[in-house]
């Protein structure tokens, strides 16, 4: 390993690495514009210009130059000093004077760095260069006059989100980054806006909105899919105005899909904000007390096994064991936090987590996809996907329909037929996994959520145990969930219990008394003249079909937890009240079981997460993976040949916040409605 000094101090660096990365583990640090740890070395900017003995008499790019054996490096001479001088003097010639106006103002790497390397005054007199704005879509605000051409947005589209949409034309200062007048066709494409150092690509939507200096900063769980994000809410008064990925290597790293970034304006329409209670065939506002009433009039004598409840996919742990606790005191067997009805086998913790982890895809040498596309059901997982494809070594096996997901894959089959075969050995895919030494399979909701699914999962988990993906430490069986609230139900035993009905048994009419926590996804067609009680924080197909409504907070508005797939606990604070005289979930929850005569016994937040480290003991744990033994394959008849079908049919409206933010609708215009009409 090569041993440096930078500025006096002595270093010892991995091979291959740069001096730029020894300046850090040396503790010093370095300006630069297009080096960025995540992306491929440009060596455009030369900010990061340093001084190395012995060599050339003259100033090193430390972001290209390879570490070597007794180099001195200085980071704060003279030379040093006057280089980066001359190129902030550089960088400057044609940059606009417009921070006041400039969204980047107060978070821009180039007005930071130029405080310190900057000049009162130019030697150039030329005029300003200006280049036209270009169209990147709904999502991304260009004033291209500002760019300093570091090429992150290129690297960024080529490299993680695999689609190569941003490039550049003609050369020196007369360069452009353009998409050729298209939107960015990528459901990462606002991660881009993080990566700019300067203000040449914001957020529309966000755009002169507030200053970073006026926003309340609270750190949240993302709830838009079941990877669970971490994010920073920023927040004015009761108004969420923008979020942004915080970095977590072993979840997100610093990405965020598009739909978590920017569907926050769906918080502000569509609100349920006061109770109400149907009457005559027509919802009208009620007190809390009136709706409490109406429902302690319906429960009033009736049977347990006349009531059920269904959670949603956004649904908080807190909420969902006060449920489970009240639906227990009722006397109802009929739970289930699985709107879409995917398998999973109540106990065997295995049967529903991504077991190998996502960190854990970085290790995986061969992949078997069945029934998802992770592009839409969990785009920064598949970025880690991808990330694992470009560094080589990776054949990749696709079973259902065949999506562009950003790498090579071989697609094997489209249903049931080819996964029979697969779970026989018969499958030419079989031999690759059997040949890898660290093999992984995912399978989705699109092969769970069938009438077979508990057959699928069967067939999956045989395959597992055949093609050695079970061994030792290396769990290779994974359940790509995509509910927030799916994994922690699961944990919670939010499930039938004897003798109850699942979500599909119960809006066949197994119930005649329904709860709805936030559940919106579901077909409620077949429920007849049930009595359905709709607790949630937005008015959508749950809400209209009510007979009493229970204004809910939403994931901003409410401290909770959620477990993403992969079984880690995570919690979020929160960041801004719920509107009107809507409540903390389980807060209602509370009240309501006083007003049926089954108080709950616990009356705070610590109380009640007690309660649920009781439940299970993973609740006890905070950001941390606790493995789950292997339960393995459970009988489950015949896979029906019918081809695997994609669970997500418009990534930007999959919840009741996207379907009410305008943000996405103009994004569902952009690019889905258009792609249809092109055909």
């Amino acid at each position: 390993m090569p041993k440096l000094t930078v500025d006096g101090i002595e270093v010892e660096v991995p091979p291959g690495s740069t001096v730029l990365q020894a300046i850090e583990a040396a503790g010093r640090e370095v300006p630069r514009f297009c080096y960025h740890e995540r992306l491929s070395i440009a060596g455009n900017c030369r900010m990061c210009l340093v001084e190395i003995r012995p060599g050339p008499p003259k100033p090193a790019a430390s972001c290209a130059m390879p570490a070597g054996d007794n180099m001195e490096v200085l980071t704060s001479s003279p030379m040093t000093q006057k280089a980066r001088k001359g190129v902030m003097e550089f960088l400057l010639i044609n940059h606009p004077l417009d921070c006041p106006i400039c969204d980047q103002g107060g978070e821009c790497d180039l007005q930071d760095q130029a405080l310190f390397y900057g000049a009162d005054t130019s030697r150039f007199e030329e005029n300003k260069r200006a280049v036209p704005d270009k169209d990147m879509g709904p999502l991304i605000k260009t004033t291209m006059t500002r760019c300093i051409h570091c090429t992150r947005c290129i690297r960024f589209a080529e490299e993680v989100a695999g689609v190569p949409s941003i490039g550049a034309v003609g050369r020196s200062e007369h360069m452009e980054i353009t998409t050729l007048e298209r939107a960015v066709e990528s459901e990462l494409s606002g991660n881009v806006i993080d990566l700019c150092p300067v203000g040449a690509l914001t957020s529309k939507p966000y755009a002169f909105n507030a200053r970073p200096w006026e926003l309340r900063k609270t750190e949240g769980i993302d709830v838009f899919d079941a990877l669970g994000a971490n994010i920073r809410i920023d927040s004015r008064g009761s108004e969420v105005l923008r979020i942004l990925p915080r970095l977590n290597e072993e979840v997100n790293e610093e990405w965020l899909g598009d739909k978590s970034r920017f569907a926050h304006d769906g918080l502000r329409r569509q609100r349920l904000d006061r109770p109400y209670v149907r009457r005559n065939g027509r919802l009208h506002p009620a007190s809390w007390g009136e709706a409490f009433e109406a429902i302690r009039k319906r429960m009033e004598g009736r049977a347990g096994t006349d009531i059920g409840a269904i959670a949603g996919d956004q649904a908080d742990a807190e909420s969902m064991q006060a449920l489970k606790d009240l639906m227990r005191a009722l006397g109802s067997p009929h739970l289930d936090c699985r709107q879409d009805g995917a398998a999973a086998i109540p106990g065997q913790r295995s049967s529903y987590l991504f077991n190998s982890t996502v960190q854990g895809i970085e290790e995986a040498d061969a992949l078997l996809l069945i029934g998802c596309n992770p592009r839409w059901e969990s785009p920064v997982l598949n970025s880690r996907i991808r990330k694992r494809w470009l560094a080589g070594g990776l054949q990749v096996g696709v079973i259902g329909e065949a999506h562009e997901l950003g790498y090579r894959y071989d697609h094997l089959g489209t249903g049931g037929q080819t996964l029979r075969g697969a779970a026989a050995g018969r499958n030419r895919f079989c031999a690759v996994l059997k040949d890898a030494s660290r093999p992984m399979l995912i399978v989705g909701a699109g092969a769970l959520a069938r009438p077979d699914g508990a057959a699928v999962l069967a067939a999956t988990q045989r395959m597992a145990e055949l093609n050695g993906l079970i061994s030792g430490d290396w769990n290779g069986f994974n359940v790509l969930n995509r509910a927030a609230s799916r994994v922690g139900g699961l944990d919670l035993g939010f499930m039938p219990g004897e003798g109850g009905a699942n979500t599909g048994g119960m809006l066949s009419g197994a119930v005649d008394t329904l709860f709805l926590l936030g559940a919106d996804e579901i077909d409620l067609d077949g429920l007849g003249d049930a009595f359905v009680i709709y607790q949630g924080h937005h008015g959508d197909a749950g809400a209209a079909r009510a007979d009493v409504i229970l204004p809910g907070a939403a994931y901003t508005e409410k401290p909770g937890t959620w477990v993403n797939l992969e079984g880690r606990v995570q919690r979020s604070e929160r960041a801004t009240f719920p509107p009107g005289e809507a409540r903390e979930d389980w807060a209602v929850l509370r009240a309501l079981s006083d007003v049926l005569g089954r108080p709950l016994p616990y009356d705070s937040l610590p109380a009640l997460r007690a309660r649920m480290g009781r439940a299970n003991p993973v609740f006890d744990t905070q950001d941390e993976i606790v493995a789950a033994a292997w339960g393995g394959a459970v009988p489950a008849g015949r896979i029906d040949d019918a081809p695997f079908a994609s669970p997500v049919a418009n990534y930007y409206m999959t919840d009741p916040i996207s379907r009410a933010s305008e943000t996405m609708a103009v994004c569902t215009e952009t690019f889905l409605a258009a792609e249809a009409r092109n055909g």
